[in-house]
């Protein structure tokens, strides 16, 4: 998948900025070629519970987003990034009281 096709993907409009953005999450991320398709289907998935996957504004990761509205919801989406994480081998990192996850790369 093409950079633009990415980034539109997970709902940017596509610049220089953002572009050099996803590439260094792309670098940064152990195995990206392996999971990244799997990281937009994540995103397709979340949409349905009010949450996403993003680009970090403070890390070179992508962070899965839960913002539902409901603790039920919420609780799907918890358990949609496990299932993730443990089909497709991909470590993630639940950050300490907060709803968000970075996606560190393929765990081999």
């Amino acid at each position: 998948m093409q950079r633009d096709a990415m980034l539109t993907q997970l709902g940017y409009a596509p610049n220089e900025a953002l572009l050099t953005q996803l590439e260094k999450i792309e670098e940064n991320t152990n195995g990206y070629e392996k999971i990244k398709k799997h990281i937009m289907d994540l995103h397709d998935h979340l949409k349905v519970d009010n949450s996403f996957v993003a680009m970090s504004n403070t890390n070179n990761y992508f962070k899965i987003k839960i913002e539902s509205p409901s603790p039920e919801v919420a609780k799907e989406a918890h358990e949609k990034v496990k299932r993730f994480s443990d089909k497709y081998k991909v470590k993630v990192n639940k950050l300490e009281n907060k709803e968000t996850y970075y996606i560190l790369g393929f765990n081999n």
